[in-house]
C-alpha cells in the first residue's frame, strides 16, 4: 500500500518495499546525466577541414587583389603633379591639395555632378520600381510554362552589349529609324530621338529598362520563391483576394530585398553608366550627357591631367560611401537591415 501511494505521488519507490514485479517494471529508469558539451575544434583543424572550399576561393581573392585593392596605391597621384611619360610616381612632385583645389573650383565639374545625379534620380523613379512589378506579375501568373517564357524574353536583352542596345534604339528612334519612315511616309514630320537633349535622360533610363529589367527580376523572383505557400492558402480562406493577398504577404516579403538594392543603387548613384553615356555623348552633346565618369575621362585621362582625374575619382568614392551610409541609416529607421545590421 506504502509502494502504491508513492508511485501515485511521482515518487520513487524505496528498496524492499514489497512492489510487484510489474509495478517496478512500470517505473521509468532515472535519466542519464547529460554529456558536458564537446570543446570546440582549433584554427588547425578548421583549417584541414575547410581546405579544399579555401583553395576554391584563392583565384577569386587573387583576382579581387590584383583588380580592386592594388589599384588604390594609385590614387597618390591625386597628390601629385603626375608626369606619365616623366618621372613616374615615385618622381612627381607632391603637390598636396592643389588638384582637389582645382577640382572644387571648375564650375563645370559641379554642373556635371548635378547632371549625374539627375540622371540617376530619374533612374531610380522610373526604373527601380519595373522589375518588382514584373515579379510580382510572374509570381502571380500559374502557368511555369508562359512564367518561364515571359522570363527568358526580359531576361536575353542584359547579355547584349551597350554597343548593340544603342544600335537596336537606334534603328528603332534614329532620324532614320523605323518610326520616323513610318511617320514621313504618312504624311507626318518625323522625330529624332536620339539626338533630343531634352530627352536624353529618359532615353537612357528606357534603355536601361530595356537592358536590365530582367536581371533585376530574377532577384525579386528568388527572394518570392521562399514565401511560404500556406500563408496564400490562409488569407484565401479568410476572404483575402489577390489585391490583399499581394498587399500583405508577398510586398512584406520583398521589404528587405527592396531596401537592400535600394541601398546600393542610391550609393552607386554617382555612376550613371560609362560606357552607354560615351557611345552617345557627341549625339547630344556634353550639356547634356556628360557624368563624372565621362568628364574624367575627358578632362583628365585624355588630356593626360591624371592627377586630377585622380582627385575627381576620390571624391566619387568618399561621396559614394557617404550616400550608402544615409541609406543604411534610413533602412535602419524604416525597420529593415540594409547593407549590414545595426549594432
Amino acid at each position: 500500500m506504502r509502494t502504491r501511494v508513492r508511485v501515485a505521488a511521482g515518487l520513487p519507490r524505496q528498496p524492499g518495499t514489497g512492489g510487484t514485479a510489474r509495478e517496478e517494471r512500470a517505473t521509468p529508469a532515472a535519466a542519464p546525466a547529460p554529456k558536458p558539451p564537446a570543446p570546440g575544434i582549433s584554427r588547425r583543424q578548421r583549417f584541414r577541414r575547410d581546405r579544399t572550399l579555401l583553395l576554391m576561393t584563392v583565384p577569386a581573392v587573387a583576382l579581387l587583389l590584383v583588380f580592386n585593392y592594388v589599384p588604390l596605391l594609385g590614387n597618390v597621384v591625386a597628390f601629385q603633379e603626375y608626369d606619365v611619360y616623366g618621372a613616374g610616381i615615385t618622381g612627381s612632385p607632391f603637390v598636396g591639395l592643389d588638384n582637389f583645389q582645382r577640382l572644387f573650383d571648375d564650375y563645370r565639374f559641379w554642373e556635371v555632378i548635378g547632371n549625374t545625379l539627375s540622371i540617376t534620380f530619374t533612374q531610380l523613379i522610373l526604373f527601380f520600381p519595373i522589375p518588382i512589378a514584373l515579379a510580382l506579375l510572374l509570381n502571380s501568373v500559374f502557368s511555369d510554362r508562359v512564367r518561364a517564357w515571359v522570363q527568358g524574353i526580359v531576361y536575353l536583352p542584359h547579355f547584349f552589349s551597350w554597343v548593340l542596345v544603342i544600335t537596336v534604339f537606334q534603328q528603332m528612334f534614329g532620324g532614320a529609324g523605323l518610326i520616323a519612315q513610318h511617320l514621313r511616309q504618312h504624311g507626318v514630320d518625323g522625330f529624332d530621338l536620339m539626338t533630343n537633349p531634352a530627352l536624353f535622360k529618359f532615353l537612357v533610363t528606357w534603355q536601361a529598362v530595356w537592358k536590365d529589367a530582367g536581371w533585376g527580376v530574377i532577384v525579386f523572383l528568388a527572394a518570392l520563391s521562399a514565401v511560404n505557400q500556406d500563408l496564400y492558402e490562409a488569407a484565401a480562406v479568410d476572404g483575402a483576394n489577390r489585391w490583399r493577398r499581394m498587399w500583405h504577404i508577398t510586398l512584406p516579403a520583398l521589404r528587405p530585398v527592396i531596401a537592400l538594392l535600394l541601398v546600393l543603387r542610391v550609393g552607386d548613384s554617382l555612376n550613371a553608366g560609362f560606357e552607354q553615356i560615351l557611345l552617345q555623348r557627341d549625339a547630344v552633346g556634353p550639356g547634356a550627357s556628360e557624368i563624372l565618369d565621362t568628364y574624367v575621362w575627358w578632362t583628365g585621362i585624355k588630356t593626360g591631367d591624371f592627377g586630377y582625374a585622380a582627385a575627381a575619382g576620390i571624391f566619387k568614392g568618399v561621396f559614394s560611401v557617404l550616400l550608402v551610409l544615409l541609406a543604411n541609416r534610413a533602412a535602419h529607421v524604416l525597420g529593415e537591415q540594409g547593407v549590414y545590421s545595426k549594432k
